[in-house]
């Protein structure tokens, strides 16, 4: 009879062996013996087995005296208490000898085969049933990094044995119906990456917030990669498309988030590791390289496509070398466990003022209560049940508090740090990185935490008022009309991707612009003009970029990138931006480059800007950004509208412009639209068609230019009607005029919202789209079913015709 195995070469190792060696070791080894011939890097090591851990537990009645301890708890006893003790005898029994001698030879193995005695080597656990689909005990178990020496090496293992039955882990088992004594841990040995020399994160490869799955999402930051898990610092976040990932000639980097990156961990004395502060270049350096986020991207996408599900991986980069790495990989818990047909949102129903403040929103829901500040973990009974726990970072100790939190809000972490990763198992609003939560929100104080309006999540004084729907998804019936959404935050553009939406109807450039580039771009081109303190605010905000035009396009760039392949191939229209010149102006570094209008809502906006000596060089930078977006990231599914158009003979200038920054109709598919909202683009419908692919109706300005009414005006409120005669007729003018010379019209507004009646108007008129706010399209998709059966009967969802096609996907190669 073979004698019993007490440690396993990674290499020898499969996913088939989660039973003997864990999860987190088991794809160890499967990604080293399957996917190395794919390029994926893992570092070498081995790994204890179960049964060498049941040996453990076989010494001295182990087993018995954990069993005991165990029913101690069920019946009443401390869960500290419990945990101690059994960590303290576990730690008291010896390790079999046979264990010893196995783990010893295999480490002086290692390190022949690395060419160095006494490698450093990391030392993690890998509980049995640990990173199954349907549970994750990631983090709950102890890691050593840098262990170096068989002295320290056989300390590590033992006291990694002790630690599955951390306060934390004993919870966990509890809580999720886990036999503990059913539960082994094996011990994973892997040569020591150098990132401390370099850098280390995590990789989702679904947007982890959203669950959406066209994306690849990299975190990064300088050092060993605790300080990212455990939420120490705001990382680096590289957001990778993966239809274009698999065109190499296409960039598929759709979004970059320098993070502030504070602290790292690195090497300490005597094997150990320490935090220190990071340079102020290396905060505002970027992690990795946009040639390195490709290669990790590349072998996430592998992973994923071998094990068939979305995938949670850790990666290093060793400073040494310059070698990446793939340090672990399991299935993702949270997203993959989500009800697909079912839409959960909420939703402030009150107006909440200004925040107190804010970080990254984890999570899409609303929470209250009164703020517990805390250093560091207490007794459950010294925490209230649905208090708002607040703190600098959270590990996995603070997980049985965290569970009776109604919202959580630390000053430091990431959206891949130990707090976003546990309030997404537990449905628990967070928001992270706030920077100075525990000093600015004072103990006792009653706050509501939204994660519901976008990536930044806000606290708010008091206890707002919100409410939460639920939509079922296969309900919503199918409709000849297209039915579209208005998006305008990129940083919620993700959160929609399970509508079943006909694409984007308008995406804002200008809200973009406001909330992401934050400045002027004439100011970027023209800082001479500015004043002393504009230019000192622009060069903080442009830091690191030598060229500033380039922090326009980037950030330009990736907010459309981020709503066009959120959609993916559907279509996506993207309106150039029509602020006002008193909008303008409030920009950073406006002022200089706008004039002072009487009437700006009718003065110089929307195409009149992009021709003109005044804007034509910003212009050209938004021409820039939507180049690049479809011609280098591949997002061909981009329509490009031009706002606020009064002429023919202006249509052709901006055409013009449009064309000598690259931007071509007709070439790689683009399709240019007009905004119909002055009552010559209806007059001229026939002509403007000659110009543009297609029309999308602001109702707003179309009634205001129609009946001389300024919107904005509250003393003329109750004569600005979308539905009066004058209006509705030019509507029923345009649709068919259009359409008779093959073009498409849509209606972007409010309007279809909150008047059923007015779309069944458009219904009628056979309009081919109505585009809507995200949290009106369930309803106005039942109106234009209603609409449809009563116009066209029983054949209502046949397709309209031919006149909305998507992309094409991205083709392997453009050879």
């Amino acid at each position: 009879m073979a004698s019993t195995r007490h440690v396993i070469p990674f290499a020898e190792l499969g996913r088939q062996d989660v039973g003997s060696v864990g999860g987190k070791n088991a794809s160890l080894g499967e990604m080293t013996a399957h996917l190395a011939g794919a390029g994926v890097r893992v570092p070498p090591g081995f790994a204890t087995t179960a049964d060498a851990y049941g040996e453990l537990l076989a010494g001295h009645g182990l087993r018995g005296r954990i069993e005991e301890q165990i029913v101690r708890l069920r019946e009443g006893a401390a869960l500290d208490e419990v945990g101690a003790a059994i960590r303290s005898m576990t730690l008291a029994e010896p390790l079999p000898p046979g264990l010893r001698a196995e783990i010893v030879a295999a480490y002086e193995q290692l390190g022949r085969d690395e060419g160095r005695a006494d490698p450093e080597v990391a030392v993690r656990s890998s509980a049995t049933a640990e990173d199954l689909p349907e549970a994750s005990f990631a983090g709950q178990q102890e890691t050593y990094l840098n262990v170096r020496g068989t002295a320290r090496l056989l300390e590590s293992v033992h006291r990694c044995y002790a630690s599955l039955y951390t306060d934390r882990a004993i919870d966990y088992r509890e809580r999720m119906g886990f036999d503990h004594l059913q539960v082994a841990l094996s011990v994973g040995i892997q040569t020591m990456v150098r990132s401390d020399l370099a850098g280390a994160g995590v990789i989702f490869t679904l947007d982890p917030e959203s669950g959406f799955p066209e994306v690849i999402v990299i975190s990064a930051a300088f050092g060993l990669g605790e300080t990212v898990v455990s939420g120490q610092v705001d990382p680096d976040e590289y957001t990778v498309f993966k239809p274009s990932l698999k065109d190499p000639e296409l960039d598929p980097l759709i979004d970059v988030r320098v993070g502030a990156k504070r602290r790292k961990a690195v090497y300490a004395e005597h094997g150990l590791t320490r935090t220190v502060d990071t340079t102020p270049e290396e905060r505002s350096q970027r992690v990795l390289t946009d040639t390195e986020v490709r290669l990790l991207a590349d072998w996430a996408l592998t992973v994923e496509g071998h094990y068939g599900c979305p995938m949670d991986l850790e990666w290093a980069k060793d400073g040494l070398t310059g070698d990446l790495w793939i340090v672990q990989a399991r299935p993702e818990t949270v997203q993959s466990r989500r009800a697909a047909s079912t839409l959960r949102r909420c939703r402030l129903t009150a107006a909440p003022g200004t925040p107190l403040v804010d970080g990254t929103a984890v999570g899409e829901a609303i929470g209250s209560g009164p703020v517990v500040v805390l250093d560091t973990p207490v007794d459950l009974d010294r925490f209230p049940a649905g208090g708002v726990l607040v703190t600098g970072i959270t590990d996995p100790d603070w997980e049985p508090i965290m569970k009776r939190a109604s919202a959580i809000v630390t000053d430091h972490g990431g959206r891949t740090s130990h707090a976003a990763i546990v309030s997404r198992e537990l449905g628990v609003p967070a928001v992270v990185g706030t920077g100075r939560a525990t000093q600015a929100l004072p103990d006792g104080q009653k706050v509501t935490v939204s994660c519901a309006e976008g990536g930044r999540g806000k606290v708010y004084d008091g206890l707002l008022a919100y409410e939460e729907t639920e939509t079922d998804l296969a309900g919503i019936p199918a409709t000849r009309t297209h039915v579209m959404l208005n998006l305008a935050d990129p940083s919620a553009a993700f959160r929609w991707w399970r509508l079943p939406a006909d694409g984007v109807g308008l995406a804002r450039l200008e809200f973009i612009v406001a909330h992401q580039v934050k400045v002027h771009p004439m100011a970027l081109l023209h800082p001479e003009r500015l004043d002393h303190a504009d230019r000192c605010a622009v060069d903080q905000l442009t830091e690191g970029y030598l060229d500033r035009t380039r922090y326009f396009t980037d950030r330009l760039a990736y907010g459309i990138a981020r709503i066009a392949a959120s959609r993916w191939p559907a279509p996506v229209v993207v309106r150039t931006s029509d602020f006002k010149t008193n909008e303008y102006a409030r920009l950073l570094g406006g002022r200089p480059f706008e004039p002072v209008e009487a009437n700006p809502m009718i003065g110089w906006r929307g195409a009149s800007r992009y021709y003109s000596d005044g804007y034509r060089e910003g212009f050209a930078l938004e021409c820039r950004a939507l180049h690049r977006v479809r011609d280098e990231m591949g997002l061909t599914n981009v329509i490009i509208m031009i706002p606020f158009c009064r002429t023919l003979e202006e249509a052709d200038r901006v055409l013009e412009v449009m064309g000598e920054e690259g931007l071509r109709r007709g070439e790689n598919g683009l399709k240019v639209y007009v905004m119909a909202e002055i009552p010559a683009n209806v007059i001229l419908a026939e002509e403007f068609a000659e110009r543009f692919d297609g029309f999308s109706i602001g109702s707003n300005d179309l009634t205001q230019l129609t009946l001389g009414v300024d919107r904005d005006s509250e003393a003329l409120a109750r004569v600005f009607d979308e539905t009066n005669p004058a209006v509705t007729r030019s509507i029923e003018t345009l649709v068919p005029r259009a359409q008779s010379v093959g073009r498409t019209v849509g209606l972007c507004g409010q309007r279809p919202s909150d008047d059923p009646a007015f779309t069944e108007f458009l219904v009628k008129t056979g309009i081919d789209s109505i585009s809507v706010a995200p949290d009106s399209f369930a309803s106005v998709k039942q109106h234009v079913a209603a609409a449809e059966l009563a116009r066209y009967g029983e054949g209502r969802t046949a397709p309209s015709g031919t006149r909305w096609p998507q992309a094409e996907q991205p083709s392997p190669s453009r050879q």
